[in-house]
């Protein structure tokens, strides 16, 4: 088919190249435009960006599709079908017609769970047993198109977003190539008006650890936002960031060290297995602690 992709971060480059590889045809990519980045703050190219161009493809990153030449000249395109993957801004109607069979979206979740901004994050964080991906097909509303085609995965207690990421980043690439192969033939299933639910944008201000909560949740919290932004807890003027974690056997107050690599919460403990003080590098639990001891009986 004639396809124009659309996408942004590293999530959406496996869907790229999986089109690229299945033989079709990429009439232009869409992507967010390069913002200053780095120390520098100097103009950085999005994954997606720096991907098309090592591929000699067409790209294009329109602020949105408010100006008419921009909509005329995706319209020129004359497209099969759109793919859109984490793109990053909401289609206009006029831009969601404009392929012949329209626009299909790859969405990291079983909708209608999880709609929106961070699904991965908050399917973690709320201790969900499996996610997955959904090809869906575009319309106004956020998330709520008609779906062809899911696919499950088990989410695993070892799992952090960045590796649940990882896989699901897979998964879609396997199913949008399944998708377009079978497409006159999946039927398009209207989504439920029950268990509707919304990944509301992660905020930093969410990621302060609270010991008070149980152990799993505490580790649902630590490995939900891994790496990014980071669950974070304070030790006098330090803060520290925890990127990995496990539940464990603990008694002890809230937020008391047990010993060198444990944390009591509410109910249960937490093993610390990774972590990162301000502007240092992440570290393992061993190489952290002989730097930055954390002495049984610590409160945090």
């Amino acid at each position: 088919m004639r396809v124009v992709f659309m996408g942004t971060p590293d999530f959406s480059v496996p869907v790229l190249d999986a089109l690229i590889e299945a033989g079709h045809d990429i009439a232009a990519v869409y992507c967010q435009p390069p913002r200053p980045a780095g120390r520098g703050k100097k103009d950085r190219p999005t994954p997606v960006h720096k991907r098309a161009d090592e591929l000699g493809l067409d790209v294009r990153h329109p602020l949105n599709f408010k100006e008419s030449d921009d909509v005329a000249s995706f319209a020129a395109l004359n497209a099969d079908v759109a793919v859109v993957v984490a793109y990053g801004l909401i289609l206009p109607q006029v831009i969601l017609d404009a392929p012949k069979r329209g626009c299909l979206n790859i969405h990291a979740s079983l909708l209608p769970r999880w709609r929106g901004a961070a699904p991965i994050h908050r399917a973690i964080m709320a201790g969900d047993a499996a996610t997955g991906v959904c090809i869906m097909q575009m319309e106004a509303g956020l998330d709520t198109g008609p779906v062809l085609l899911c696919q499950e995965t088990a989410i695993l207690d070892t799992d952090t977003t960045l590796i649940l990421h990882d896989r699901l980043a897979v998964i879609g690439a396997d199913a949008i190539v399944d998708a377009l192969d079978r497409l006159d033939d999946l039927d398009a299933i209207t989504q439920s008006d029950d268990g509707v639910s919304y990944a509301r944008k992660i905020e930093k201000t969410e990621a302060q650890i609270d010991w008070s909560r149980s152990a799993e949740d505490v580790d649902r919290h630590i490995r939900g936002l891994s790496p990014f932004p980071g669950a974070w807890f304070t030790d006098g003027d330090q803060r520290v960031k925890v990127l990995m974690s496990h539940v464990v056997d603990g008694v002890g107050e809230a937020g008391e060290v047990i010993d060198q690599v444990s944390v009591a919460c509410g109910t249960g403990g937490i093993a610390l297995t990774r972590l990162q003080r301000a502007g240092k590098g992440p570290m393992d639990v061993g190489d952290f602690t002989r730097g930055y001891p954390l002495p049984t009986g610590k409160r945090l």
